[in-house]
């Protein structure tokens, strides 16, 4: 199939806000696709790969700009063997490569291919068939439950092979994908809720866990061999030696457990997040962190299925309390709320609240789990603002934010796009003209500098230690919550309001 088919789909796709309307289009598309070029196809029509994020920054999309091919010549197969050699290019001279390949790739390209491969190698395609619509799609085309799609796209780790299969083998096939230790799955994901008093609301009965700050890990036990797995599916088992050996410890057979690493010192304070990211990256071993497990998917058989009330019992008979999150069963939202505080006291994030009755839906992010942050804002100052790109493109987009310091000058403390409305959008873009007072240069072009006058509200779930900025914090999680024309900026908050929420 030529991918140009596959761009112009998923122009249409953007072009509607009905999921009905969606979903007909990719069912379509995907009727009449070769077996091996599934995957592929799946994985760009929400805007991936095969191989996930790939690395290729804007910067780099941005300067290379052939011009679009009058007529379509790629196949899905080309455009994806070209994103398997652009992930692969690494090492000195990688910069330069990787423009290359990128310019021979869009000069191949029509202005609708052009403009899909741009989104998808950013990872800023915006055209509403997430995973759920592309399921949908999926089954309609295969003539299957939309439900087993989704069923063997958790258990297989991946819906561009649940996918392939449902296409090619039907439902025989997609009920052969079982859940096996060793191969991971998509986990579970939570919905925000306001407050505790919400999530119990909504769940009943529940258990309420700490919720830390640290890195989901998913433990798999085969036999004698344990592999260890991130959120996207990495296997880290390298970089996690003390938690190789717990899991390894552990009584039973074949396991698959759900949790979090965190740094934690002598006393059991937990880290800063970037300690412990730091302690988790790629070149780091992993030594000071710590695993505590939440969830159980496995224990000698699947109990995936089974509501959480009895995942927790065989959790409990399995992993000793010094390896999992502290957890209490209530109903009652004060109780909760006061457990709440305790995590908070002990500097963790918040809490996970969990339907007892709920069986673990991977890959999925519904009301069954809900988490409860206390959110923080403050009154900052934009200082400048990036021109966006993808579907924001002629937009002033990404704001750059400052406290108020020493003299009347500003100390830039992060940067945000989210929680931007078109709407605020326009405004904005308006607005910050108004204000320019010059742009930035090299690669820095892209930026509009702006005088300190305009006060914006921003949301963070609280702030860390940042080099990067002279004030020595940086935001994390930032997201407008709305502009602030009653203030003027010698109202805002200072550096050190901002700091007083460092651990």
């Amino acid at each position: 199939m030529l991918f140009e088919t596959l761009a112009i789909t998923s122009s249409q796709v953007a072009a509607t806000s009905k999921r009905g309307e969606k979903v007909a289009l990719l069912a379509e598309l995907f009727r009449s696709m070769s077996p091996a070029e599934i995957e592929a196809a799946a994985s760009f029509a929400v805007g991936s790969t095969r191989l996930g994020r790939i690395g290729v920054g804007w910067a780099t999309i941005g300067d290379v700009a052939p011009p679009a091919a009058a007529d379509a010549s790629l196949s899905i197969d080309d455009v994806d063997r070209a994103v398997v050699e652009l992930a692969g290019i690494e090492g000195p001279g990688s910069v330069a490569r990787r423009r290359e390949l990128l310019h021979r790739l869009l000069e191949q390209a029509t202005e609708p291919e052009q403009t899909m491969i741009r989104a998808i190698v950013g990872g800023e395609l915006r055209q509403g068939a997430l995973d759920g619509v592309l399921a949908a799609a999926v089954a309609r085309a295969a003539g299957v439950k939309v439900g087993d799609v989704q069923r063997a796209a958790m258990f297989s780790g991946s819906l561009a092979v649940a996918a392939r299969v449902a296409l090619v083998e039907g439902a025989p096939g997609l009920s052969a994908i079982e859940l096996v230790p060793a191969q991971p799955v998509q986990p579970m994901l939570a919905s925000p809720a306001t407050d505790v008093g919400d999530a119990i609301a909504s769940t009943g009965e529940a258990s309420v866990e700490w919720k830390l700050d640290g890195a989901r890990i998913q433990a798999h036990r085969a036999g004698a061999d344990v592999r260890l797995f991130t959120r996207n599916l990495n296997d880290v088992t390298g970089r996690l030696g003390g938690v190789v050996d717990v899991v390894r410890s552990l009584p039973g057979g074949d396991l698959v457990l759900d949790g979090e690493v965190l740094g934690v010192d002598e006393s059991g304070a937990p880290s800063r997040f970037q300690d412990t990211m730091g302690d988790f990256g790629a070149d780091a071993r992993g030594g000071g962190l710590q695993a505590f497990f939440f969830d159980v998917l496995h224990a000698g058989e699947p109990v995936v299925g089974e509501p959480l009330a009895v995942r927790r019992q065989v959790l409990e008979a399995t992993v000793p309390a010094s390896s999992r999150l502290p957890a209490i069963v209530t109903a009652d939202a004060g109780r909760a709320q006061a457990f709440m505080d305790e995590a908070i006291a002990a500097g963790h994030e918040g809490v996970m609240v969990k339907g007892l009755d709920t069986v673990y839906d991977a890959g999925r992010r519904g009301g069954a789990w809900r988490k409860v942050k206390p959110v923080y804002t403050f009154d900052l100052v934009v200082l400048a603002v990036e021109w966006g790109h993808g579907r924001r493109q002629g937009w002033l987009s990404n704001l750059h934010l400052g406290a108020r310091g020493d003299g009347g000058a500003f100390v830039m403390v992060g940067k945000t796009f989210k929680g931007l409305t078109d709407e605020m959008l326009r405004w904005q873009t308006e607005r910050f003209l108004g204000l320019q007072i010059g742009e930035g240069t090299g690669r820095e072009r892209h930026v509009v500098h702006v005088r300190p006058e305009q006060v914006v509200e921003i949301a963070v779930d609280g702030v860390q230690a940042s080099t990067r900025y002279p004030g020595g914090v940086a935001l994390r999680f930032a997201r407008v919550k709305r502009y602030r024309d009653d203030k003027a900026a010698s109202e805002a908050d200072t550096i050190e309001q901002v700091q007083g929420l460092l651990r």
